[in-house]
């Protein structure tokens, strides 16, 4: 059993005899235990007392007259927003649901990093306790922008953007971007900066650095390993069974649906289907493109069904993957039930 990704708060969970999570107290102090709410030297005696109160009682009430009190107005303004977003997580019957809950209206209303750190508590309860290491490497997609880098070999390369970031802003390139700007798939190869095959166990010890950088291309075991976490992804929130394949290209004359698994991809997919003329460089932000075939065609929309549904995952400009694990869930063309 590999315990990782810890600092995630699954393990605060509880999970319900249908394979849902339930919100718990313990869940909740993670929360005020975040930079956003957690004391500091400079706290004042009405923050100190709430925040004591809500670690003892994180369901107890959070008056606006207390909030207003505080002499911190961004520490008044972090309260007003955990508040919010409490109220509403309490009132879900799972975690499951709330999340689902976030995507439908008028747009998605708490914090961005709220909704990757669920993101990533989903795709940790989906792995389970003894997943693949590249399978639990790819997940990171889901709640970490990658940055990409294309080599000159057709290597495509995947590495947390932020690790990458935080390297150039050190002044020091360190391994990643030098493993990114070398020529020689060999020399990657022998270096544990590359998660593949023959170093994947390594990940169980790195797995909370994200400073592994992993290959991206078609045919390779990567991209396999993600196809089987996005099954896995639509089963668990709507519980249809799916088959997903990578593929190099759509060729297909009868192409009637498809989903782009962020925005960059939506893009691409939306102009190819439209047959317009797409400029060489917009092609090549694609990474890779995905055949998904229903397993139950009852769950498929009637004018779908026996049709394939095409996906697809493209960097963008700034030559990032963000991934947008929600668009499975909401812009599949499922048969609507009563």
């Amino acid at each position: 059993m590999k315990n990782f990704w810890p600092q995630s708060a699954y393990k605060t969970l509880a999970p319900s005899p249908d394979g849902q999570l339930l919100v718990t107290n313990d869940f909740l102090r993670t929360y005020l235990l975040r930079p956003e709410l957690s004391l500091v030297p400079e706290s004042c005696a009405v923050e100190q007392a709430l925040h004591a109160r809500l670690l003892t009682n994180p369901r107890s009430e959070i008056p606006e007259s207390e909030i207003a009190q505080m002499a911190d107005l961004d520490i008044q303004e972090n309260y007003r927003v955990w508040s919010r977003y409490r109220a509403r997580l309490l009132a879900a019957s799972s975690l499951e649901s709330f999340y689902m809950s976030l995507f439908k209206g008028e747009g998605v209303d708490v914090p961005p990093l709220f909704v990757s750190q669920l993101a990533q508590i989903f795709v940790r309860h989906i792995l389970g306790e003894n997943p693949h290491p590249l399978e639990a490497r790819m997940g990171e997609l889901f709640f970490r922008t990658q940055k990409i880098s294309v080599l000159e070999d057709g290597i495509v390369m995947g590495a947390d953007e932020e690790v990458v970031a935080r390297n150039l802003q050190a002044g020091e390139t360190g391994n990643i971007l030098d493993l990114l700007k070398s020529k020689s798939l060999a020399m990657r190869s022998a270096d544990l900066d590359v998660l593949h095959e023959q170093n994947a166990a390594e990940y169980w010890v790195r797995d909370e650095d994200f400073d592994l950088a992993v290959q991206l291309n078609f045919g390779h075991e990567p991209i396999n390993h993600f196809c089987r976490l996005l099954e896995k992804w639509i089963e668990h929130f709507v519980g249809v069974k799916t088959r997903i394949t990578p593929m190099q290209q759509i060729s297909d004359p009868k192409w009637s649906w498809h989903v782009g698994l962020d925005a960059a991809a939506t893009g691409v997919l939306n102009k190819l289907y439209n047959k317009e003329v797409l400029e060489p460089e917009e092609l090549e932000k694609m990474i890779c493109l995905f055949r998904l075939d229903f397993i139950d065609e009852a769950a498929v929309a009637k004018a779908q069904a026996g049709k394939p549904v095409y996906l697809g995952i493209a960097m963008n400009d700034a030559q990032e993957l963000k991934l947008k694990p929600q668009n499975l869930l909401f812009n599949l063309p499922l048969a609507k039930t009563s």
